[in-house]
């Protein structure tokens, strides 16, 4: 059974998301602050956090960093911050997914499911070969190579360093600043001109519409999204 960590100082969000998990066969833990947040994740070894970012002792941020020290757990920033620095800052800090409250139940039910399922490990993987398939082309991350109707798929370089961050983290929001610091260098972070140039690149090559992208999914202002 999937067991969540529910972490918000709002009474009655946290006991409507205790309800609707509950219902849906989750085992539930929650926690009204930070320190008890990073206590009951070390005790209980949740499947996946679902985390305020405006708590009374410490910055939702700095709970994600204390969690990033020790384990790989599905985060899911839960927030009223509205800008996108906040959310960029929280995805840098390791978060997985953002959403903005107020939210809709099913919508973040939907995040969660999606987020416990990128956290399984992936299959078909064998002597470290993992093949990534869509509908419309297959990624191989070992041979770095990538099929298209029965053809190898010419990328540069760069391209294919792009496309391999984003299929690694597939289903997650990768922020500018990680895409640019990932494949340009750490001394690169603002340059989000590159990014639209070659994202478009990719797209052109991989995707059957490009003007209207299905895997290569932009979230404005803040990253991008591989999705099968």
């Amino acid at each position: 059974m999937t067991r969540v960590l529910v972490v918000d100082d709002e009474p009655q969000i946290v006991r409507a998301l205790v309800i609707n998990l509950k219902a849906r066969k989750y085992e539930v833990d929650s926690a009204p602050d930070g320190a008890t947040a990073l206590k009951l994740a070390a005790e209980r070894h949740p499947d996946v956090v679902v985390l305020d970012l405006g708590l009374p002792d410490l910055d939702g941020v700095d709970v994600i960093k204390g969690l990033r020290g020790w384990t790989r757990v599905p985060i899911i920033v839960l927030s009223a911050r509205h800008t996108s620095d906040e959310k960029v800052e929280a995805l840098d800090a390791g978060a997985d997914d953002y959403v903005t409250k107020p939210f809709g139940m099913d919508e973040l039910l939907a995040r969660l499911r999606a987020a416990v399922r990128r956290a399984e490990p992936v299959g078909g993987a064998e002597d470290g070969v993992v093949v990534v398939e869509t509908e419309d082309f297959t990624v191989d991350l070992a041979a770095k190579k990538v099929h298209r109707d029965g053809r190898d798929v010419r990328l540069t370089p760069t391209e294919w360093h792009l496309l391999e961050v984003l299929v690694r983290n597939g289903g997650r929001l990768v922020s500018q600043k990680q895409l640019l610091q990932e494949v340009w260098g750490p001394s690169y972070g603002t340059e989000t001109n590159y990014l639209r140039v070659y994202m478009a690149q990719l797209r052109r090559k991989l995707e059957t519409d490009p003007s209207h992208p299905r895997h290569f999914v932009t979230e404005p202002g803040m990253g991008y999204r591989f999705e099968r």
